[in-house]
């Protein structure tokens, strides 16, 4: 009817003489540099946890747990959040907490305002950045974290006995 010739259609093949993918992972760790992102006209309220990178260009609110992943709040992200990541990134607006095993980067874009715990820290000229910051140190081998330093051969300095001042009184002369 249709100038339809009979036999010309092919099954489906399913030899093993087809080639197959060598680089396919069955691992149920996800790739590296797997990202999701949550795009502008998106809004999210609640919690967030997984193991791949984030980029946030839309709204969120809530909590953000990516322990060994990046977090990116792109320029155009709204984010109200308390957030546990490896690195994060703030282009957009964010309000809440950052605690970050690596680094906290504020470009100049940003607005930030809330608590960040982080290694390190960067703040490019022009970013809005109202903050209480604590960067942890890395620990140096057979120093407890809380140890004071000790010096060695060093004396305390003697205190001054201070005296009374007396007013009219000239303290240089001596009765």
């Amino acid at each position: 009817m249709l100038n339809k010739r009979r036999g010309t259609e092919r099954e489906p093949t399913f030899s093993s003489d087809i080639p197959q993918e060598e680089n396919v992972s069955y691992s149920s760790s996800p790739p590296v540099d797997r990202k999701t992102i949550i795009g502008e006209h998106i809004s999210i309220e609640g919690s967030i946890h997984g193991k791949e990178s984030l980029i946030i260009e839309g709204a969120m609110k809530g909590k953000i747990e990516l322990e060994k992943n990046q977090i990116t709040v792109g320029t155009k992200g709204r984010v109200e959040a308390e957030i546990h990541a490896d690195n994060v990134t703030i282009s957009g607006r964010l309000t809440g907490n950052i605690k970050a095993l690596g680094k906290v980067s504020i470009t100049k874009g940003a607005n930030f305002t809330g608590e960040i715990k982080a290694r390190s820290i960067s703040v490019e000229d022009g970013a809005y950045l109202k903050a209480a910051i604590e960067l942890e140190r890395e620990h140096q081998k057979g120093i407890p974290p809380d140890a004071k330093p000790v010096s060695q051969g060093v004396k305390p300095v003697p205190s001054f006995e201070k005296k009374p001042v007396i007013p009219g009184a000239d303290p240089i002369k001596k009765n």
